[in-house]
This record gives structure tokens, sequence and C-alpha cells, in this order.
């Protein structure tokens, strides 16, 4: 199609055309010869060209089906809740990895009993979480919220249960430095209660066994507050048929803390509580009543008092030494005495010592003879006699 067009004015980047109609046109001014000038007559040809409008109808068609595979089709993932590990006090929950699509992660939070718990730290690298602090044999229900660009999504709702005291299952063992028989007796005891043992420190690791402090995986139990125990621990629980407490086998604990149960197929097994002490201690003091002991020999425990020794009544309430009795045995025992018990001026010379107890046996049955002898004649000599024995 050619069209006649006049040129009206000419400038620095439009022309104006007229038509034979007189209806205005813009024109772009390079597009025109550089000869021009205003009155001169161009003439245009016009055509449609069929195989550019296709060739743009392609690349229009394409770009609507990119933009739909990309943002239409493939959108974020709902988390997927579960169970990985329960405890008495403590529950680890896992999902699968954060699919986002083409959208931003605002943030991934989670829900117990329908309260906001809090939100997961590194939700794109993280798909664990360890809810400590929990009731023992209690029920609870959890649930996930994904918040992105493209919209909210909400995972299913998980309802668990804390174990009860006497539930073993949930004990995760991960075994440090130990000799080859501790740990194939740690293997056989965690396998009889029904707990788990893995190799390397995880987040559902409940205690670190080993019994010395030192390795990789022992700082890292430090680091991540597990409970670092010996093997007595496992066998402890296994004895007591519950889970008890680990402040008496720590690696630096005294084993007197320590829990001891009855079970019948531990029976030979040493003792780890210091039991055999105990049962000796009761015997040492038991020595013979009459004879009179300090109180440093008396005391078989470190820290332990000795016996209480009574006070020796006052001198005004001694009466005079008794008067010689006829028999000749009284008066060669208490001429060979050293001491005679009847005159003491003070508190200690009513006390008499070991070594003078070895050399004078007889001086006991002599005072205890002669105190009886007097007590139907004189019943002052009952009194000092009776005051002389509790001095003993």
């Amino acid at each position: 199609m050619l069209v006649s067009l006049t040129v009206g004015k000419v400038d620095a980047g439009v022309a104006v055309l007229l038509t034979e109609d007189k209806r205005l046109i813009e024109f772009p001014s390079i597009l025109l010869p550089s000869s021009i000038a205003s009155g001169s007559i161009v003439d245009i040809t016009v055509s449609q060209n069929f195989e550019a409008e296709q060739k743009s109808q392609a690349a229009f068609s394409a770009l609507q089906n990119r933009i739909l595979n990309t943002y239409g089709i493939n959108t974020p993932s709902t988390p997927a809740l579960r169970l990985r590990n329960a405890t008495q006090t403590s529950l680890v929950l896992e999902w699968d990895p954060i699919q986002l699509a083409t959208t931003t992660l605002h943030s991934l939070s989670l829900y117990r009993n329908g309260s906001k718990a809090g939100n997961i730290p590194r939700p794109l690298e993280q798909t664990a979480t360890k809810i400590s602090g929990l009731a023992v044999d209690n029920e609870y229900s959890f649930y996930l919220v994904l918040r992105t660009s493209g919209g909210t999504y909400t995972s299913n709702e998980l309802t668990v249960k804390t174990h009860a005291m006497n539930n073993l299952t949930g004990i995760t063992v991960t075994p440090g430095i130990l000799p080859p028989p501790l740990r194939e007796s740690l293997e056989a005891a965690v396998e009889r209660i029904g707990a788990k043992i893995i190799d390397t420190i995880r987040i559902d690791t409940t205690h670190f066994v080993c019994t010395e402090g030192r390795g990789r995986d022992w700082e890292r139990a430090n680091e991540m507050n597990i409970p670092v125990v010996r093997p007595e621990w496992i066998e402890g629980c296994e004895r007591e048929g519950k889970i008890i407490g680990v402040r008496g086998y720590y690696l630096d604990a005294d084993p007197k803390q320590r829990q001891v149960g009855s079970n019948p197929s531990l029976a030979g097994r040493p003792s780890t509580a210091g039991a055999p002490q105990q049962a000796n201690m009761p015997q040492r003091p038991k020595e013979p009543s009459t004879t009179p002991k300090s109180p440093d020999r008396e005391s078989t425990v470190s820290g332990e008092p000795g016996p209480e020794v009574p006070p020796t009544p006052p001198q005004k309430d001694l009466p005079p030494a008794p008067a010689p009795v006829d028999d000749e045995e009284d008066e060669d025992i208490e001429e060979e005495a050293e001491r005679p018990p009847a005159e003491p001026k003070d508190k200690h010379k009513a006390e008499s010592s070991d070594e003078d107890e070895e050399e004078s046996p007889t001086d006991e049955a002599g005072e205890a003879h002669g105190a009886q002898n007097h007590r139907p004649n004189v019943e002052d000599a009952k009194e000092g006699a009776d005051m002389e024995d509790v001095a003993l």
C-alpha cells in the first residue's frame, strides 16, 4: 500500500506529515530522507509482515508457559512433623528439609498445645529440635507453621507422650573411651533394658558413657550439656528398674552417692557404693564395757566422735579412803596398784590408760570386791564405789 504525504514541518526528532484529508501524522524525521523540507511530498509504502507476527506470538506463548511452570506449579512444601525420640522429660521432633520453590522464607515456628513455643533457628539447615523440661508421663501436641512470601503452610498436628520413670527405652547412649570388657558389658546392659546405643553425638543422645574425660566426642557432649556418666549408671538403672539420677555416676563423683538396687542377677558383681566399708564399721568398737578406753582409741571412722566420758564427781562428794579390810588378798592388791582409784584429785586421775590395764588386770576386780565388802557397813562407801564405776 502506497501513501503520499506532505511534509508540513521538520523538527530535530519529529516531522509533521499531512494526509490528503488534512490529518496530521507525527513521523520520526530520522526515517525521512535528509533532503526533505517543509512542503516536500514523500511516498511511504505500508505492508503487513505475517512471518514476524508468528514469531512474536510464539515467543510470548513460551514466556507465559515458563512463568506458569516456575511460579504456578512448584509451591513450598508443607512440613511433615514426626517424633524421633522421647524420654521422661524431653522430646526430639524432626521433619523433612524445607522446600521453598521460588518463594522467600520468613519464619518456621513450633507450636506446643496451641501456643507458640518459639522459632526454629536456621530452618533451611536444621531439621530437628529438642524440647526439654517436660513433665513425666504427660501428653503434648505439636505442629509447625511455615511462613513464606508465597503464603503460610501448617504441618500436621503430632500428639506425643513422655515416658514414665520405669520406661528405659528412651535412653540413647553414646560410648566414649572404655576398656573392651566394659564396652561389651555396656552394650549387653543397654540391650537388656531396651535402650539404644549410637556411635556419634547427636541431638537425641541422652547420656555419654566413658571412664576417661577426653576426646572430641567428650568435648561435644560437654558443649551440648549431655550428662557424662560411668558405665555403672546403666547397671544402676537396670537394678532399680527405672531411670535414676546421674549425680553419683559422674566421672569425679563419690561412689557413696550411687543408688544400689536388689536385682538378683547382679548380686555377684562388686558394689559401687562402698557397702563393704560400711559393713565393717560397727564391728571394731565392740569391746568389753568394763575396760575404760580413751576417746581417741574408741573412734574407728575418721571424723566420727568417740564415746562421751562421764565427768568425775566433785571432791566434796567423795568419801574418805575405805578402811582397811582384814582380807589379806585385798591389801596386797591395793599395795600393787600404782594409782589408787579411791583418791582422785582431779578429773584426769579417775581415768586409767590402756597400758595400766594390761599390766594390772586385777585392779578392777579388787576394787569391785572392796566395794562389795563395804556396802553392808557404810552407806557412803557404797556411793563412792558407784562413782568409781561411773568414772571407769
